[in-house]
């Protein structure tokens, strides 16, 4: 298979591209920052790119996709956490941060993918559960996430030839883990499941969670384009 994933340089899009390339499929990566260790593999073809330098991107990535035809997963997972803190403390400049990267920067590489390859079976947006509630100092991140679950719900609706779904992966212990790792729980008491879920050591590791998407991917075909699932119900 020809795949697409943006976000291969760390946490769970380095997992998802190193499971891909073991299976000996051709990957495409396209990453802010450059992990030398999957240039060992002659499958990756690698650009590295910031996807919110948006007109930037428009040129670069066209040029990366100047010899493919046919791709059959895209997998949009770039994206950041916010700083969790309340409402009333995130600036705005830093809310349209998270929104460049989670959404917009999303919606030009679907727009990039539209208009330069003749056919794409599958997009699958990486969402979040965040996006199904909302939950003190989870703020940018949640809207962001809801935004995307809506913006591929209407790609879904007007680009009927590709399956579009926002799934979410569920826990993984990553660098964004680290991070909620120290946040205050009695503050923020949404965090405390995940810090239990890593204190115990049963949240799975970027490579275990990698496979667990992997293996969902396929599975949401089944879904009607454009939905919202999350890896733990399918």
């Amino acid at each position: 298979m020809n795949i697409l994933i943006t976000g291969t340089s760390s946490g769970l899009g380095y997992g998802i591209t190193l499971n891909y390339l073991k299976k000996r499929h051709k990957v495409y990566g396209i990453s802010r920052k450059h992990n030398e260790e999957l240039d060992s593999y002659d499958n990756f073809h690698f650009l590295q790119q910031d996807l919110t330098q948006f007109e930037e991107s428009q040129q670069t990535v066209k040029k990366f996709l100047e010899n493919i035809n046919n791709l059959d997963i895209v997998i949009l997972n770039a994206g950041i956490l916010n700083e969790i803190k309340d409402t009333k403390d995130i600036s705005i400049d830093e809310l349209k941060r998270v929104m460049d990267i989670n959404v917009w920067a999303n919606k030009n590489m679907i727009d990039i993918l539209a208009d330069n390859v003749e056919h794409i079976d599958q997009v699958i947006g990486i969402s979040s559960g965040a996006s199904q509630g909302a939950a003190r100092g989870w703020n940018a991140y949640s809207l962001s996430k809801s935004s995307l679950n809506m913006l591929l719900n209407h790609y879904a609706q007007e680009l009927s030839d590709i399956h579009f779904c926002a799934l979410a992966p569920g826990l993984i212990d990553s660098g964004m883990q680290d991070y909620l790792y120290t946040v205050d729980h009695n503050k923020f008491p949404a965090v405390k499941k995940l810090q239990d879920a890593k204190r115990s050591g049963s949240m799975p590791d970027v490579h275990e969670g990698a496979e667990i998407v992997t293996r969902a991917i396929p599975k949401v075909k089944q879904y009607e384009s454009g939905s919202y699932a999350d890896v733990r119900e399918i």
